[in-house]
């Protein structure tokens, strides 16, 4: 990452109230270059360009860390992960956080395994599945501090694919654009059904961009029931 690049990084962090050191920054760079250099075989992101994948990637999925303190030793779930957004820029963030990375595309966690491997994080564990289905896997239901998605699905269909994971008490975080208060508004009920309060609606405009991104952060009040999450591809045709 040329220095220009590292720096808008270091500020825009600074912004939403981390600090990122040389190390961190490295580890950013690596990732980069990893990102870029794949998605020439595969297509694990639409943006190319290095700053815009800084602000639009990174500094976009570090955006939680605005509103949300992540504890030492937390454990975390990111579903449909994808290219590693938000999870991998949260664990170079905060290296003491336990990462799973869920994605059902083998291909996108054989990338994931290099990235992994090349940025030398630790406490990391990529799982092949999709999240109907590892969410009724006992040893991932109901046991995770936070569980994440930048996924795109509607707030309905993404509580019944996220809650499942998260542990009473934990965080289930949608990452989401703007103007989302009618999908918050209709997923309310899928929300509570599931075990989750009313969702807490956080909104800022990503540093060095005029990208608007909206968190809906939901707190775990009870266990979700055992019929869900229903069969794959269940919530996508018949949501909450």
């Amino acid at each position: 990452m040329a220095g220009m690049l590292r720096g808008i990084l270091a500020s825009g962090a600074s912004e939403l109230g981390i600090h990122l050191d040389e190390k961190q920054l490295d580890a950013f760079d690596i990732f980069t270059s990893l990102l870029l250099e794949w998605n020439k075989k595969f297509n694990l992101t639409r943006i190319t360009n290095p700053e815009e994948i800084a602000i639009k990637h990174h500094l976009d999925s570090l955006a939680l860390l605005k509103f949300v303190e992540i504890p030492h030793s937390s454990s975390l779930i990111d579903v449909g992960t994808g290219a590693g957004f938000p999870g991998i820029p949260l664990k170079i963030a905060c290296p003491e956080l336990k990462l799973k990375l869920l994605d059902s595309v083998r291909k996108k966690l054989v990338f994931l395994e290099v990235v992994v491997e090349k940025v030398m994080l630790k406490d990391v564990e990529l799982v092949h599945g999709r999240a109907e289905d590892i969410g009724r896997v006992q040893s991932y239901r109901e046991c995770f501090d936070f569980v994440v998605s930048r996924a795109v699905a509607r707030l309905n269909v993404l509580a019944e694919l996220c809650l499942p994971f998260c542990r009473i008490g934990g965080l289930f975080v949608a990452y989401k654009g703007a103007h989302i208060e009618e999908e918050v508004e209709g997923a309310q009920r899928a929300i509570g059904i599931l075990g989750g309060e009313k969702p807490i609606i956080n909104e800022l405009v990503i540093p060095h961009s005029d990208v608007r991104r909206t968190l809906v952060i939901v707190r775990k009040c009870r266990s979700t029931p055992a019929a869900y999450p229903r069969k794959a591809g269940v919530p996508e045709r018949n949501p909450l």
